[in-house]
This record gives structure tokens, C-alpha cells and sequence, in this order.
């Protein structure tokens, strides 16, 4: 149930996330989420791509650093509180999240989060107990 994620660590400065998406372009690859964190000197720039391997040899022949994270893909209701109501659910287990971010492929329906877990397999156990559509990550590359 875990979802593969790549992390490409870039310096902070203009034209840097034209040339990964430049570089996964031209290696036939496909984004299917992201999100950016940034400071002054550095981005990290997380993905979930349609085809893993051929990402990482892409971006990794252009001297590019890359690193593998696993992360968990959630279906959650497209609707006020929908959020709130999985948020509440690992709250009351004192599970902590480090990190989300979602997508939505039409509105009115099911959203996807993505989360990073301190205790990933209890995150997976404990939300698949309480019903939560948990999403295996070969459905997720395909979204």
C-alpha cells in the first residue's frame, strides 16, 4: 500500500524546475502529483511519475540529485470536512503527519492525498481499519 516517491533536491534559482520537467519530458515520463518546498538556498521538489526507474536514470544522468521516499496515497471526500474527518483519525492515535499534499482529478469526487508518516505501516493499518480507501501505488502511477 505504500506509493513510490522521488525527491529531487534543487538549488533555488530561476529556470531550475523547467529543466526536471524539461528533463522527465524528453524521457517519456509522466508527473502525476507534486509538491515544492522551498528555503532560501535549496527546493525540494516531490513527485509521484508514472515510471519510477526511468525518472531517477533521467534525472540522475543530468547530475541532478534524487532520492526515494515512501508515502501513502489516501482517498478522501471531495467535500468540506473530508480532510478533517482522516486528520481526526490519526490525531486520536497520536500518529503524526510530516507532510501532505493532494490532487483532485474532478471536482465533486474523491480527492487523493498523499501523506508522509513518522510510523508509516501504522498509518496503513490504522486507516484501513477505520475504512479509509487506502490507494496501491500502481493505481497511483496511473491516475
Amino acid at each position: 500500500m505504500r506509493v513510490e516517491q522521488i525527491s529531487v533536491f534543487l538549488e533555488n534559482k530561476a529556470g531550475r524546475l523547467a529543466e526536471v520537467a524539461r528533463i522527465l519530458s524528453e524521457a517519456g515520463v509522466n508527473i502525476r502529483a507534486l509538491s515544492l518546498a522551498d528555503t532560501s538556498d535549496f527546493g525540494i521538489f516531490r513527485l509521484i511519475v508514472d515510471n519510477n526507474d526511468k525518472a531517477k536514470t533521467a534525472l540522475k544522468e543530468q547530475g541532478l540529485t534524487v532520492g526515494k521516499t515512501d508515502v501513502v496515497a489516501v482517498e478522501v471526500d471531495d467535500r468540506p470536512g473530508g480532510l478533517s474527518r482522516i486528520l481526526d483519525i490519526l490525531s486520536k492515535e497520536q500518529i503524526n503527519v510530516e507532510y501532505m499534499y493532494a490532487f483532485v482529478q474532478h471536482s465533486g469526487k474523491d480527492a487523493v492525498i498523499i501523506f508522509r508518516f513518522d510510523d508509516i505501516d501504522a498509518a496503513i493499518k490504522l486507516l484501513m481499519e477505520k475504512g479509509v480507501k487506502v490507494i496501491e501505488g500502481k493505481t497511483v502511477y496511473t491516475l
